[in-house]
């Protein structure tokens, strides 16, 4: 069995239920941390719509929080989510900013760690960060149906 993630009458992803089951639920932590809906519609039927405009401001707040921490673990956490939110923004033509994501972040940094050893740890440099989540994204998008 599989569900589908569509937008409109485009099907952005095809997973097998249990992945869907994994990442609805992570999307409700997300959409409680970020403050905001996420456009993605609940799961009827095997189908699920994402409404295009709540999704591409959940995207991006999504990016611009996912740039501003330094936390490892929060970031190991968060960074498959994010990959594969990625993914499906590109599929459905969500453009992303990754120049200005690339910039040092705006506002002060969030969840940072901080170590005894080596003091508060500070995000990627952004180039790097960029490249390293377009990368995790164009992996997963090869393995993820439509």
């Amino acid at each position: 069995m599989s569900q589908y993630f569509d937008m409109g009458e485009e099907t952005l992803w095809n997973p097998s239920n249990g992945a869907s089951r994994l990442f609805q639920r992570q999307v409700a932590v997300f959409e409680s941390e970020l403050g905001l809906p996420s456009g993605i519609g609940s799961m009827v039927n095997d189908e699920c719509q994402i409404d295009p405009g709540a999704f591409e401001t959940f995207v991006n707040t999504l990016l611009a929080e996912h740039r501003r921490t330094s936390h490892a673990i929060m970031l190991a956490l968060s960074e498959g989510f994010t990959a594969t939110v990625l993914v499906l923004a590109e599929r459905a033509g969500i453009a992303i900013d990754w120049a200005q994501l690339g910039t040092t972040p705006d506002g002060p940094p969030q969840d940072v760690q901080v170590s005894a050893l080596t003091g508060m740890s500070t995000p990627a440099e952004g180039g790097a960060w960029a490249t390293g989540l377009h990368e995790k994204a164009r992996e997963l998008s090869r393995r993820m149906p439509r």
